[in-house]
């Protein structure tokens, strides 16, 4: 560049800056961009709930398919896990115990993996308009919590037919399905960020969620399994209880089913998964937020 090029390019600069001019995608600041994206509320919510209504709009039985999924891999895990390896052994009331840990962790599995596509699968709309891009996956964050609300009432229903009466307890479960929101919202947006710039994370995550799925206690006991059966150090079983998926399948399963109680640990996991993930998730996505889109 020659001299006068640059004396061109550095004038033009101090102009822009003189006339309060910004570029395009620069990131503001922290404050004001949770300031822009409360501004779009209206938006993220009408866009997640668009999203439900079009998803099973193809399909035969629509919006059952949403209950029907984590529905029908219970049963699979039922019968592979309950029935032929024995896992239900020495756990009362198997079917709720079974039924409230796929549908909790079905719940964190789609909000995550929806998020790590959601920049990746949305560069058309991101580069035609101006908007902070964490609207995208707290949008799917919002469909997934809508769907997990009519699977809610699915699983107090079954949970009741296995003689699981309501009593005051039930009233904690919104407590527990909001920090679970907030841990979502959190890795949604930390794989958001991801998905954007590693191509190869959408190929990787079935193999993590499986992964993640099996080290949950789903279909199994916890302790029983791992210090009983396997004969593991205690603090393996501890590592367990602390994943957060394991910490809010064990909460709800404190709540529903009246034999189950959990190491008191899995509250304090629960408030502080949902703190951490949801504080450093928007600050670790707003970090990339000026470079979401290019390429």
């Amino acid at each position: 560049m020659s001299q006068l090029e640059h004396h061109s390019s550095e004038s033009l600069a101090a102009l822009a800056r003189r006339h309060g001019l910004r570029p395009a995608i620069a990131r503001p600041r922290f404050p004001v961009y949770v300031r822009q994206l409360w501004e779009r509320r209206h938006f993220i919510l009408t866009y997640a709930t668009s999203r439900n209504v079009s998803k099973y709009s193809g399909s035969a039985l629509g919006q059952l398919w949403q209950v029907l999924t984590p529905l029908l891999n219970a049963a699979i895990y039922y019968v592979m896990f309950g029935l032929i390896l024995g896992g239900s052994k020495n756990i009362d009331n198997y079917p709720a115990f079974l039924l409230t840990g796929m549908f909790v962790f079905t719940y964190t599995q789609r909000t995550v993996t929806a998020g790590a596509k959601s920049i990746s699968g949305n560069l058309s709309l991101i580069r035609a308009l101006h908007f902070p891009r964490a609207s995208l996956p707290l949008a799917y964050t919002i469909q997934e919590l809508q769907q997990l609300t009519i699977s809610m009432g699915v699983l107090l229903g079954i949970v009741v037919l296995t003689k699981e009466w309501p009593n005051w307890f039930w009233l904690t479960i919104p407590i527990v399905l909001l920090l679970q929101t907030m841990f979502n919202i959190g890795a949604g947006l930390v794989l958001a960020r991801l998905g954007a710039s590693i191509r190869d994370l959408n190929q990787l995550l079935p193999f993590i969620m499986r992964t993640w799925l099996y080290a949950s206690g789903v279909f199994f006991a916890i302790h029983d399994k791992v210090v009983n059966s396997a004969k593991l150090p205690e603090w393996v079983a501890t590592a367990m209880y602390l994943n957060p998926a394991a910490s809010y399948i064990e909460w709800m399963r404190d709540i529903l089913i009246g034999s189950h109680t959990p190491p008191p640990m899995v509250w304090v996991s629960c408030v502080f998964w949902a703190v951490f993930s949801v504080a450093f998730g928007f600050w670790y996505f707003w970090r990339a937020e000026d470079r979401y889109g290019r390429g």
